[in-house]
């Protein structure tokens, strides 16, 4: 079902009219002067951007955002943005056609020298922390968003960049802890109110034979833009590719557009087809209720596997816009869904993929939030190499209203430890007990089969 899916991937400044570059973070001693070569589409001259230090021990909040914590990535992408709020001019609502390059964004990650930093980003089992990077991927998208979107002369337009959806973030090959990541975005496609960017992280070799320079993760995540005032979709930006690789990225984020609206077709249109399918998943989930007895012993029903918590949203977590930011989401949700892939395997799992994050409503401070976890389905065609896909709901509940909303629906995909595998671990088949669950599968398993679809 994922040919795809392989051993090596699964272990896991900003100076508007010019390419930015943010350096995230230099040891708060350090003087590196360190400089990089941009292009602008407006000169033919190559300005070179100034990097902003970000990791400094006594680096303080940006007054804008007064009481809130984040990571160093993070408040350096901010502090960018902060000069353009500073002088905020209304736009006269007539878009312009802008290029790639004066939307591409990087940040850098000096974690072969920075201890401190390092340390924020170091999980239990001494690898990458992977909450942490999603979260800074939402961010630099948010940043790389709100560039394209603004105006010629560097200020902003009156417009509400929300993320509508994370179609796919893949982690191609192990990314190092003690390695510098270096992580850059650029809008690929436009569309009348939405546009798609696209992440890339890579990794320093720095001599060690075991790193290539190849992208390690890459993901797709897609914008949509509201007035502020109504709510109501806007006209952004339109996109112009300069170079082959900028019209190739382009084609590619077109096709994926024609994919969602297909996969938002086949699920209204394919109730009669999946009655049959329907009916297969959830004969092994009657025996359970039935004989249970009698059922499979390597099979465990869904409700079994569940995870959640809940959390009140905290004003330290709000983002430009004054709700809760979407990065800090994914990263509690991976969270969840890493603990949920743990209990279940019983060994330490391994991220390979977020398949796809949807947004359905904002989130704000002070709201009751529930994340609800399970493992949907497992992929056991081939058992030396396991894959646990996991399901993460999140609901703003409201006890006073006595209401609850589905506000998020998050997707992972985890491997086990091949080891662990070859001494004896076995991981079972996940069984759906209720139509509404078996409908949940199929939608996720046609989904992804049909992104494998170019």
């Amino acid at each position: 079902m994922h040919p795809f899916r392989n051993p090596q991937r699964s272990l896991s400044l900003f100076r508007f009219r010019t390419t930015p570059t943010f350096l995230v973070p230099s040891n708060h001693l350090s003087t590196d002067s360190t400089t990089y070569p941009t292009t602008s589409s407006t000169t033919k001259r190559t300005p070179v951007s100034v990097p902003i230090d970000a990791g400094s021990s006594n680096r303080k909040p940006v007054n804008l955002w007064p009481g809130m914590f984040h990571s160093p990535a993070i408040y350096a992408l901010w502090e960018a943005r902060s000069s353009i709020f500073e002088n905020p001019l209304l736009s006269n609502g007539l878009s312009v056609s802008k290029t790639p390059s004066l939307s591409r964004t990087t940040i850098f990650y000096n974690f072969s020298s920075d201890h401190m930093l390092r340390e924020q980003y170091r999980n239990p089992w001494n690898h990458i922390r992977m909450g942490k990077l999603v979260e800074d991927f939402d961010a630099l998208a948010g940043t790389v968003a709100f560039k394209h979107c603004s105006n010629e002369d560097g200020t902003a337009r009156p417009l509400l960049l929300v993320t509508a959806s994370v179609d796919k973030m893949v982690l191609k090959k192990p990314i190092h802890i003690d390695g510098d990541l270096t992580i850059t975005g650029v809008v690929t496609w436009v569309g009348r109110s939405s546009m798609e960017i696209q992440l890339e992280l890579t990794q320093s070799a720095q001599g060690n034979p075991n790193i290539s320079n190849s992208p390690a993760l890459v993901a797709n995540f897609t914008f949509v833009a509201r007035d502020s005032t109504t709510g109501k979709a806007v006209a952004i930006n339109q996109i112009s590719p300069e170079s082959e690789q900028e019209r190739l990225l382009w084609e590619e984020a077109e096709e994926r557009n024609k994919l969602r609206k297909k996969q938002k077709e086949q699920q209204k249109h394919g109730d009669n087809e999946d009655t049959t399918r329907l009916n297969v998943l959830l004969a092994e989930g009657r025996i359970f209720s039935d004989m249970p007895a009698l059922a499979n012993r390597d099979s465990i029903l869904m409700e079994n596997t569940c995870l959640q918590n809940a959390f009140i949203c905290q004003p330290q977590q709000r983002n430009i816009h004054g709700r809760i930011f979407g990065g800090f989401l994914m990263r509690r949700a991976f969270e969840l869904a890493f603990s949920t892939a743990y209990a279940f395997a019983g060994v330490a799992p391994h991220f390979l993929e977020v398949d796809h994050v949807d947004f359905f409503k904002p989130v704000d401070v002070g709201n009751f939030l529930r994340l609800k976890s399970c493992v949907l389905y497992t992929e056991l065609d081939n058992i030396a190499e396991p894959l646990v896909n996991v399901e993460v709901v999140a609901h703003v509940t409201k006890p006073e209203c006595r209401s609850s909303e589905v506000s998020n629906r998050f997707y992972f995909t985890f491997g086990v430890d091949h080891e662990a595998v070859k001494n004896g671990l076995r991981i079972r088949h996940v069984v759906p007990a209720t139509e509404e669950e078996a409908r949940k599968v199929l939608e996720r398993m046609d989904a992804d089969n049909l992104s494998l679809v170019k």
